[in-house]
């Protein structure tokens, strides 16, 4: 890897609906990022404790199936990689919004690819850290 080019590249999407987790990854692949993809927290949280330095974004929908859901991910995600953006989806508004992590941004199901692209651009420039880029 260049010393030119940002530390981070990856947008990890975790999603256990088969279609809406490749729309997304369809839609991400469109971007300067790779896409990565996990069907629950537990699968996102073994790649982010392998290769968290590589993650410029999750995109998690709330409900997951397993031990852990898209805002316990979103808050363990925010105190272990404050650098990675969150972006959290789903399609109820339900008490657990309230427990995200100022950081995280929400996106209401059904979403739009404009706001998922935004989301990955705003990823894109914070992720380039100065350390990673010449001087």
């Amino acid at each position: 890897m260049s010393s030119l080019q940002p530390l981070q590249h990856v947008a990890l999407i975790i999603e256990d609906d088969v279609e809406v987790r490749e729309l997304a990854a369809t839609l991400l692949e469109e971007t300067e990022l790779d896409v990565v993809e996990a069907e629950n927290a537990e699968v996102a949280l073994a790649y982010l404790q392998k290769r968290g330095g590589e993650v410029a974004m999750i995109f998690a929908d709330i409900r997951l199936p397993g031990e852990m859901d898209g805002v316990e991910l979103a808050q363990f995600a925010a105190r272990n990689w404050p650098t990675i953006r969150i972006v959290v989806t789903s399609g109820s508004n339900g008490d657990r919004l309230k427990t995200l992590p100022d950081c995280v941004t929400f996106i209401p199901k059904p979403w739009r690819g404009l706001d998922v692209l935004i989301q990955a651009e705003k990823a894109i420039h914070q992720s380039q850290f100065p350390v990673a880029q010449s001087h």
